[in-house]
């Protein structure tokens, strides 16, 4: 016989909580936090959901001090920034108001997260992954998108067009 280790109501917000819970991780501690306060135990919820036994025991200790508020994950901090806030500010300006061949670069029209690595290492003198370049852009407000080129291709067969357009009236 299993034995209930909470009320209805405590059960009913839990499982509420999972159903609104998006990521996989708080979801898991949301549904051994559901199964223990069912009756499981500590091993059967490891077993069952590929946890520890102890940590489905720190779950429930931390719902016993702070509630269902605990549960989800806290912001993990990183490393910190290699780049001041005032450097930030004005590699954040360069990139709206400038343009790579504005600021020496002779390969691109277009900010890439590689150009900007490169623009970064230059002025900075820090090094960046293209991934740590991107979530700093994301965290700037930016939204990193990887180029398309079929309007470019679009604009060539036009262009094309209009020169034999305009070939074909000089004949």
């Amino acid at each position: 016989m299993i034995k209930m280790r909470s009320t209805p109501e405590e059960l009913s917000a839990i499982k509420l909580a999972m159903e609104k819970e998006k990521l996989a991780r708080v979801y898991k501690r949301y549904q051994a936090l559901y199964l223990f306060l069912s009756g499981r135990t500590c091993k059967e919820i490891s077993d069952l959901i590929g946890i520890t036994s102890i940590t489905v025991c720190n779950i429930h200790r931390a719902y016993k001090k702070g509630g269902l508020a605990v549960i989800p994950d806290k912001s993990k901090p990183g490393r910190p920034s290699r780049l001041t806030q005032d450097q930030r500010n004005e590699l954040k300006q360069v990139i709206l108001k400038q343009a790579p061949s504005d600021v020496g670069f002779l390969t691109s029209l277009t900010w890439t997260a590689n150009l900007i690595g490169k623009y970064i290492q230059r002025e900075y003198g820090c090094t960046y992954s293209v991934r740590g370049i991107t979530g700093m852009l994301a965290r700037m407000g930016f939204s990193y998108i990887h180029p398309t080129y079929v309007l470019a291709k679009a604009q060539l067969k036009q262009d094309s067009f209009v020169q034999d357009f305009e070939t074909a009236q000089h004949s």
